[in-house]
């Protein structure tokens, strides 16, 4: 697995993730385990691989350029 997924990306991802998994502790009935969602965007930022992107032939990681 190559990364494809950049660091604004990443931190956003995380930051996301960790607000939607939040939902669990803050929501309540069975609408609270929607939050449980937040895990896919928290295990992409933490990871740095998204499999969409992988799909769609996106990368945010930018490119590197040899000198």
């Amino acid at each position: 697995m190559k990364n494809n997924v950049g660091n604004a990306d990443r931190v956003v991802r995380v930051v996301a993730g960790l607000l939607i998994l939040s939902l669990v502790f803050v929501l309540e009935g069975s609408v609270r385990w929607w939050g449980l969602l937040g895990i896919v965007p928290l295990a992409t930022g933490l990871v740095g691989w998204c499999p969409a992107y992988w799909v769609l032939g996106m990368n945010t990681c930018g490119t590197k350029t040899a000198h």
